[in-house]
């Protein structure tokens, strides 16, 4: 018998994380610790693609900061930097107001009404982001949050030959990150959409890649909110946009650019709204995103009761056995008054 492979009564919010959580780069407590000067490290990382240009080398932007961090760690001011260390530092991350709290309310959004909850309505917390996975599941916000892509490097890799040794050991001592493991920009945000949208992350024996009716996905694009703070994120808006879902772009409140910028993104139609980043349950951004839950979850609703129209029949009927006229005048009869004659006085 045909079915379906989920049934498409979850709702993804998918959120960007430098300058939508958090107010600065998520690299900010690293520095710190290290004592480095943060503008002179990404003053460097961006001078980098045209250095290497000019000696007829090319760089991808989006991995040049992550190689700056691994050349810190091989020359020093880095020096025994690893994993256990990133996610350390995560924990010192701070975030805009109202989170983590609104991760956790914005669940809740979801059963606020007794029909939401009559069809198993859930929400659920991704990160998409150009920064780092370890420094994520570090922060706050970890415990809250579903799935995680993010950037991520790799401790003592693998040597030339390892494939004929017999014994490897399962866990090796610490080390220094020494490769990228992971790479997340700009583009391959989409990718990450897709495998939350196909399901990808829940069942590993599904392949992004693979051809997937719209009806067997788990959580459709016309479910998904996404986040983020601005025109980087362009084609993770399209995608979403495009798919019949919402994009809402955050801005420092301090910052009137970022408004501006904001703006003009909703202007040109690469959004659904925009907002201050302040997540406290007053704030217009709060109120935007519990008001697009609750149209999702109507959606759902409205989709799923008619599903159950389409597909269920009416029960079959007794059949009148006197033909129609004559059963419709013998109702008639039953409900007209009795008429009271003068003789019935005289019985």
């Amino acid at each position: 018998m045909a079915t379906t492979l989920f049934t498409q009564n979850t709702i993804a919010l998918i959120w960007d994380f430098d300058k939508t959580l958090i107010p600065d780069y998520m690299q900010s407590p690293l520095f710190r610790r290290y004592g480095l000067d943060e503008a002179v490290f990404w003053q460097e990382t961006n001078a980098l693609a045209a250095r290497y240009h000019e000696r007829g080398y090319h760089l991808s932007s989006e991995i040049a900061y992550l190689n700056h961090l691994l050349t810190h760690v091989q020359a020093g001011p880095l020096a025994g930097l690893n994993n256990q260390i990133l996610q350390a530092c995560g924990a010192e991350i701070t975030f805009y107001p109202g989170l983590p709290e609104f991760f956790r309310l914005a669940r809740g959004y979801v059963g606020e009404r007794p029909k939401y909850a009559s069809h198993g309505i859930t929400l659920e917390h991704y990160i998409v982001s150009t920064g780092l996975a370890p420094m994520i599941r570090g922060s706050a916000i970890a415990p809250h949050v579903d799935g995680v892509w993010a950037c991520e490097f790799i401790e003592n890799p693998l040597q030339p030959g390892f494939l004929r040794q017999r014994d490897l050991s399962l866990d090796p001592p610490a080390a220094e990150i020494a490769q990228i493991g992971l790479v997340i920009d700009n583009t391959t945000k989409t990718r990450a959409i897709f495998e939350i949208n196909k399901g990808t992350n829940k069942n590993p024996a599904i392949d992004v890649n693979a051809k997937m009716a719209a009806e067997d996905r788990r959580i459709p694009l016309q479910n998904m909110i996404y986040i983020a703070d601005g025109p980087s994120d362009v084609p993770s808006f399209a995608v979403v946009e495009g798919g019949g879902g919402r994009a809402y772009a955050v801005y420092n409140p301090a910052r009137p650019d970022e408004f501006a910028q904001n703006d003009k993104l909703l202007q040109t139609s690469r959004i659904s709204g925009y907002g201050p980043a302040d997540y406290t349950p007053g704030s217009s951004t709060a109120q935007w995103l519990r008001m697009h839950i609750h149209q999702i979850c109507d959606r759902i609703v409205a989709d799923r009761e008619a599903a159950v129209a389409q597909k269920t029949t009416k029960p079959p009927r007794h059949l009148n056995t006197l033909p129609e006229d004559e059963t419709s005048l013998r109702a008639q009869a039953a409900r007209k008054p009795k008429q009271t004659s003068f003789l019935d006085g005289e019985k």
